[in-house]
């Protein structure tokens, strides 16, 4: 039976899933953005995202906002525990953020090149954090429950273990491969022709990152393995997993580049919902032990609150499903350079 509390479970999972497919490929053309030498390509790659990068991070605040509304036990553990690690993220997307508005008006070749850094560091950052902070989730945080009180005891360098760092490279490659594939979409000639080539590298280094993350997990977080395996629901997103992987390389070979995208958007889908089905009901494991987890009953608001903001998300959600289906739209189709353009 599905309560409030399954139902926000579910509603956190498809904002990070839509903030993972939209802002993620977002993020994968700034880390590419590093290593684009020709300046029409440059300004295509900015001119492709710019439009659309502002209205995808809607995403990351309304996921946010549901987990401050709906757990606020775990938004208070894993904000304060990762302190740090969200101070370098918000660092990182402010100066993203700022790098389109100042590369445009700047004339100096030297001052372009500082922002595309900062445009390409500021997304390369944050593609790594959180995978870091996902492998975190998933190996289990050092909390414990005591007369009602949550105990943390969170550093910073204890995040950066070797499995969640595994996660955090994998992430990269992954967003990396899917702003390659948007890409190839917004962009046409050689530039297309360079982003087949570069996603064709990326799908090799993202199977084998996949598979040695998979074996990773077998050692680091066993628990996850526990019941899931048994669960039909686990064989559909496996099965639908391998798919989506599979068809990137023949939807390119076959130049059908929308399938080719919504194929790794179904892979982002599959892998979120597989991490969601195997830490069910748990929403912050305890690697100490866990029966000290964080879970969607124990770290939940009131009925009254669930209630009260299902309500408050069925009305806003609509309206931001609703921009997001228009702005993509209005520019859909090649980047065209003109004197506005960034």
């Amino acid at each position: 039976m599905i309560d409030l509390n399954i139902t926000w479970f579910l509603l956190i999972g498809i904002l990070i899933i839509g903030y993972a497919i939209l802002d993620g490929f977002d993020l994968g053309v700034g880390v590419i953005q590093l290593f684009t030498k020709d300046e029409n390509e440059k300004r295509v790659n900015i001119n492709a995202i710019g439009p659309v990068w502002d209205g995808n991070e809607v995403w990351l605040l309304t996921g946010g906002g549901a987990l401050f509304a709906a757990f606020p036990a775990v938004y208070a553990t894993v904000f304060s525990g990762f302190y740090l690690a969200f101070m370098l993220l918000l660092t990182a997307l402010i100066f993203r953020a700022v790098s389109f508005e100042f590369r445009k008006y700047s004339n100096d070749p030297k001052n372009k090149k500082l922002w595309d850094l900062a445009f390409g560091l500021g997304s390369l950052l944050p593609s790594i954090l959180y995978g870091v902070a996902i492998g975190n989730i998933l190996r289990g945080l050092p909390i414990q429950l005591t007369d009602g009180k949550i105990i943390s005891s969170i550093t910073f360098l204890g995040l950066l273990n070797p499995y969640s760092i595994l996660i955090g490279v994998l992430s990269l490659v992954m967003f990396t491969m899917h702003g390659a594939v948007y890409m190839t979409m917004k962009s046409s000639g050689n530039q297309q022709e360079n982003m087949v080539g570069l996603i064709n590298k990326l799908w090799i280094a993202f199977v084998v990152l996949y598979l040695a993350a998979t074996l990773a997990t077998f050692f680091s977080a066993p628990y996850l393995f526990n019941s899931i395996l048994g669960n039909p629901l686990f064989w559909v997103l496996i099965v639908l997993l391998f798919v989506a992987i599979i068809y990137i390389p023949v939807g390119l070979k076959s130049k059908k580049f929308g399938l080719t995208f919504l194929s790794s958007s179904v892979m982002i889908a599959a892998m979120i919902l597989l991490m969601a089905l195997s830490l069910f009901p748990r929403l912050v494991p305890s690697n100490i032990n866990l029966d000290y987890s964080l879970t969607i009953y124990n770290a939940s608001s009131t009925p009254r609150t669930l209630t009260t903001m299902l309500i408050i998300a069925l009305i806003g959600m609509p309206f931001v499903v609703g921009y997001s289906i228009f702005i993509y739209r209005v520019f859909k189709g090649k980047v065209v350079i003109n004197h506005d353009s960034y």
